[in-house]
Order: structure tokens, then sequence, then C-alpha cells
């Protein structure tokens, strides 16, 4: 594994860093998940930090989801610990947690966005069920706001079956951004868009990274897409990460299974 600023060993951590004094928002030590005999996760070490994007490539199977599940709180690993902006997420409260994950943003791989809403109600239900001091007209103001930032001004009432795919992705993004996050998590943002679509989504995270500073971690198959936003890449096989570090660093290994996976998915 290449050495990198971001991927860490869990003995040279002691305490949580402090995201506000530059520390990571998100902190991976030493993280194992097994379901039943199969290990998806081994081990794992990272950090990201504010302004940074970690992309995490693999083949299908080999933890990237379940490392998204860990960081927002859904799967508890069976060793090691996640701190998520400072706090353990194996310890917290069901009260801490709900905070914490009202300061993360997640952009599932097929926008689940709600048919039966319209597309700037889908954006402000985040709103509607987490700021009851807003009244209807702040969230509403809100939520065309936020489809403005992502390219989407005019398509506030339409319902989401009568936009593209590549539509209903930057709806998503909205929605996450709602509550005005410090984490954004995207899964397979670019999966099942053309390459003018893709490309899209992807200037639109790099937008959004420039002005809010985000600490994003997005899993793809897209190496177009990791190549263009990535500030670093783990590539995870068999549970591990076989190297860390820019997209070029990983383009130039001569590791057997990084030059395979390159040549395959380019």
């Amino acid at each position: 594994m290449t050495a990198t600023s971001w991927v860490t060993q869990h003995e040279e951590i002691r305490t949580p860093a402090n995201p506000e004094a530059g520390g990571a928002a998100i902190d991976i030590r030493n993280v194992s998940q097994s379901f039943g005999t199969q290990k998806v996760l081994d081990g794992i070490s990272l950090q990201v930090r504010r302004g940074e994007t970690l992309v995490v490539l693999g083949r299908s199977g080999t933890g990237k989801s379940v490392l998204l599940k860990i960081i927002v709180g859904l799967q508890r690993p069976d060793q090691g610990s996640a701190f998520i902006l400072g706090s353990d997420m194996n310890s917290v409260t069901d009260s801490e947690l709900s905070n914490l994950r009202m300061q993360m943003g997640f952009l599932f791989q097929h926008a689940a966005l709600y048919d039966s809403l319209t597309v700037v109600e889908n954006v402000a239900f985040p709103l509607t069920h987490h700021k009851k001091d807003l009244s209807p007209t702040e969230i509403r103001d809100r939520a065309e706001h936020l489809l403005q930032v992502v390219g989407l001004e005019g398509h506030s009432d339409k319902m989401p079956a009568n936009i593209s795919g590549g539509m209903q992705k930057r709806v998503g993004v909205a929605r996450a951004l709602a509550l005005d996050p410090v984490i954004l998590l995207l899964d397979e943002p670019t999966a099942g868009l053309d390459p003018i679509g893709s490309e899209e989504i992807d200037d639109l995270i790099q937008k959004l990274q420039t002005e809010r500073k985000l600490a994003s971690v997005l899993v793809t198959h897209d190496l177009l897409s990791a190549k263009n936003i990535a500030t670093h890449i783990a590539l995870l096989d068999k549970g591990k990460i076989v190297i860390g570090g820019s997209f070029e660093d990983l383009k130039k290994s001569e590791d057997q299974f990084v030059a395979h996976f390159f040549s395959r998915s380019l």
C-alpha cells in the first residue's frame, strides 16, 4: 500500500481529530466488518478533511458501500472505530447520532426520490422534518435556492418521473445539501448516466467542493469521474486498501492488480 497523509496506521492516532482545527472530519481507524464468513472490510484506516474528496474504487462486493454505511452510522464495525466530526460512532447515543446525520448529506445510487412528491418537495423534505423553526415559505425558498445551485431552476413543480436521470441525480444532490452538511457521501453518482450527464454531475460536485469545502466520500466504478474530482483515491480489494494516493499515483502503479483494474476500467 502506498503511504499517504490520509491512509493512517491505527496505532499512530491517539485522540480524535478536531475538524474545526483542520483535522479529519472522517477518521476511519482499523475498521473490519464481516457478514458470516465473508470479511468485506479488513483493517481499513483513512481520513478525509474538509475540502477533500476521497474516491473509493473497487470491484463489486469489496466493501465500498459498507464503508459508507459505517460512516453514516447505519452499520457498526466488528472491529475498529469511525470518528465522524470527532465523535466515535461506536459509542454515540441515538440523539447524538441523529445530530451527526444532520451534518451529513447522502446521495443514493438511484437518487431515491419520492415519486409522489414534486422536485421542490423532494428537496424540501429534510427541511420539513428537521427544521421546525422555518415557515413553509422559508422552506420553499430554501429548496428553490438549492435547485438553482444545482442548475434546476424552473423545474420545481415537475414530478421525478418527468425529468431525466441526470436531473434526478441533481435533485438528489440538492436534497443532500438541504441541511447544509459538513460531510457529503455519494454512492455511484454517475451510474446509469450517459457521458455528458456524467460530466455534468462531476462538474457539479467539483463546484460544490470549491464553494462549500465539504469532506466528501464518493464510491464509484467510473474511473473518469474519479480522475476528474478526486483529491485522493483508495482502491479496495478483498477488504483491504491495495493502494492509496492520487489518480496519477494509481495509474503509474506497477502492482499487478492495480494495473489490471485500470486497464479494464478505462
